[in-house]
């Protein structure tokens, strides 16, 4: 006769039934491919999961920047680097704020692919050469901090007084970095290509600095101060050109995971909001710029207030205004954007085969939600003006040394100095870009011809075709007319020989130079 089981005997087969699902199930996640496909799935998972989790109250929002003054507006608001309470970030919003230096670019990325920091420095000149390798990642851009207008330069032995005496000339580099953005863009401006110098690759701009001023290169894409160091170091040495003039090349951005943003849209647009905040209060007053500098020489090793009030001084720390200009929400703005900068950079990388693939279109990683959210009135607040050029007298202007010169030919109708639509083309294709990104630099227009018919009728003429160029500068693309220098050379500055048809054709040219103030 078959006994009922006691309530312990039930409770111990229940146990034994348990402990063989738990062994049966270790057992083939450990020793089948079924099982093991599971556990990778499972971790893929729990490592991206933080990135679609908001925010609880009391998390804080990591930023990973470098020893750089472009991000002073952030750190101001938050009253210092570390998070803290009496950060206005915590104050007005309620959250704290960390900002993390992670000057080494491998590390900075590995601390933002495993969500030690939410929020991570870029240039966007740069970005088309790294957005590849994050793709994974899904990164997208959220706002801009800062445009570089100083800190970053390129100094030259003595003797190279312009673009043009490069050729051939070492250069030490720190390759798909903001500094190899700035020498492309130079030695366009000047006519040249990266095959017309020889690049001596180094690791960093610190490094470029050292091999100059060990007198082992001809010059050297460097950063503030080292550019002074240099030129303490080297005798004669100068600043070929720096960003002060080539104002619209080198712009700081912060990316971070999508993911991440749309989880966290309202933290994120606040941060930025505060952040801009801070911008304007700094560009406003030179007490908060003051107090900005010993924020960040309290962070910075090695660095004086003095040290890092200038290194502010060196770049536009951007406001909100021009956020929405860098995105593209301000319809009437025609300067240098996000997504031209973008754009050309990563065909120019990509010419130079250093980026392998397709890269994405820029409308795929800009995300200006946080912008267009965003609402702060007041002249503080608003995009930065275009610089404003004193009218030079002729003689002056003629005589401005000149740091490059582009040669373009313009094809008139003889005898004519009207622009055609081929022309205007050309213009548009050949140098707008170039005068849009140093749009604090003078240019020199200067109109050349052949050596038929005389000379005078050929000046007059010359300095029209010039003057027409300038007006279409002016009148399309709202550049300053006080910018230009129009000269008039007529046949007096041939580049080639005038006694066959080629070498009248290049004579019948127009320089466009970018000259020093």
């Amino acid at each position: 006769m078959a006994k009922r089981l006691t309530t312990f005997s039930k409770f111990l087969i229940t146990i034994g039934i348990v402990g063989a699902i738990v062994l049966g199930g270790k057992y083939v996640l450990d020793n089948t491919e079924f099982g093991m496909n599971l556990k990778k799935q499972g971790g893929e998972n729990s490592d991206t999961g933080s990135d679609s989790k908001p925010m609880g109250k009391d998390d804080g929002i990591s930023v990973g920047v470098v020893t750089w003054g472009g991000y002073a507006g952030g750190q101001y608001f938050n009253e210092g680097f570390a998070a803290n309470t009496n950060s206005r970030f915590y104050k007005d919003y309620g959250f704290k704020v960390d900002f993390k230096i992670l000057d080494d670019f491998d590390a900075s990325r590995a601390a933002w692919k495993s969500d030690e920091v939410q929020l991570l420095w870029s240039t966007i000149d740069a970005f088309p050469t790294e957005v590849n390798g994050l793709k994974d990642f899904d990164p997208v851009v959220v706002f801009q901090a800062d445009w570089s207008r100083g800190g970053d330069a390129i100094v030259a032995r003595r003797g190279i007084n312009s673009v043009a005496d490069l050729k051939g000339k070492k250069i030490a580099v720190a390759e798909l970095t903001p500094s190899h953005s700035f020498l492309l863009w130079l030695l366009e401006a000047g006519g040249l290509s990266i095959a017309d110098v020889e690049i001596i690759a180094q690791s960093s701009a610190i490094d470029a600095a050292g091999v100059f001023k060990a007198q082992r290169v001809d010059a050297a894409v460097v950063w503030s101060p080292d550019d002074e160091d240099c030129l303490r170091s080297v005798p004669g040495s100068r600043v070929l050109e720096s960003t002060r003039s080539a104002s619209n090349i080198i712009a700081d951005v912060f990316i971070a995971k999508r993911s991440f943003v749309e989880a966290n849209k309202e933290r994120l647009q606040q941060l930025y909001e505060g952040w801009m905040k801070g911008a304007a209060e700094i560009n406003a007053s030179d007490a908060n710029k003051r107090k900005a500098a010993k924020i960040l020489s309290e962070n910075f090793p090695g660095f004086t207030e003095e040290n890092t009030y200038n290194a502010i001084n060196n770049v536009r720390l951007c406001t909100h205004g021009d956020n929405q200009n860098f995105f593209g929400l301000n319809s009437s703005y025609q300067g240098v954007t996000g997504s031209s900068l973008y754009t050309r950079m990563a065909n120019v990388y990509s010419d130079l085969d250093f980026i392998t693939g397709d890269v994405p279109n820029w409308r795929l990683i800009a995300y200006p939600d946080l912008v267009k959210g965003t609402s702060l009135t007041g002249a503080e607040h608003m995009a930065e003006a275009a610089k404003e050029f004193e009218q030079l007298p002729e003689s002056e202007g003629k005589s401005r040394e000149a740091v490059a010169v582009k040669q373009v030919s313009i094809t008139f109708r003889s005898g004519e100095f009207q622009l055609d639509e081929n022309a205007k083309y050309i213009i548009d294709k050949e140098f707008v870009e170039i005068a849009k990104a140093f749009s604090n630099a003078r240019i020199r227009i200067e109109g050349n011809t052949d050596n038929v018919g005389g000379r005078s009728s050929n000046v007059s003429l010359s300095k029209k075709r010039a003057e027409s160029v300038k007006n279409y500068l002016v009148s399309v693309h709202k550049m300053p007319a006080s910018r230009f220098i129009v000269v008039g050379n007529g046949p007096d500055k041939p580049v080639a020989d005038n006694g066959t048809d080629e070498g009248k054709a290049r004579n019948r040219r127009t320089d466009f130079e970018i000259v020093r103030e």
